[in-house]
């Protein structure tokens, strides 16, 4: 049995036009970003301690939704999956605004052809997304296969027009 995740020393709650954000992390690291679904946020019931870092955050995650940013310089802490899950984060990292990648090429561009179930389990699992723009995986037919933050699909089709990517459907 896993031990539970430690609850973040700072945790910040800021809007969005996807609705409520909460970023949680330290003074080195962004631990954190959940969008609000079905009305609730992961530690709404914890107070917010803010820091510098998620200040930071909060104030380019607002450049980002208005237009004026197209990638976070925010340190985010991407150690807390499996190796597997790291490099597949890793991957979604380096995927620029504007662009996007199908799972089969994320595999391949972190060397794991033919892993595309477990890549899209990784994807799913990305603790902070759009500070790591898992939002820009689609199938490879362009379509949207799923989308496990905020409210799910509606939340990257909202992200891929603001980035004008195009998908089908």
């Amino acid at each position: 049995m896993s031990s539970p995740a430690p609850l973040p020393p700072n945790l910040i709650r800021v809007p969005s036009p996807l609705g409520g954000l909460e970023l949680t992390g330290d003074d080195n690291d962004v631990w954190s970003l959940a969008i609000i679904r079905n009305g609730h946020l992961p530690f709404e019931g914890l107070p917010e301690v803010p820091n510098p870092l998620l200040d930071t955050a909060a104030v380019q995650l607002a450049e980002y939704f208005a237009g004026d940013r197209v990638s976070f310089d925010v340190p985010v802490r991407l150690c807390r999956g499996t190796v597997f899950q790291q490099s597949v984060w890793q991957g979604l990292a380096a995927i620029p605004f504007g662009s996007h990648l199908s799972y089969g090429e994320l595999g391949r561009s972190i060397g794991k052809s033919g892993a595309g179930r477990a890549i899209g389990g990784a994807v799913g699992a990305n603790p902070a997304p759009i500070l790591i723009g898992c939002h820009r995986v689609l199938a490879s037919n362009g379509r949207i296969t799923g989308f496990s933050a905020g409210e799910g699909i509606p939340t990257k089709q909202w992200l891929l027009r603001h980035e004008n990517i195009e998908y089908v459907g």
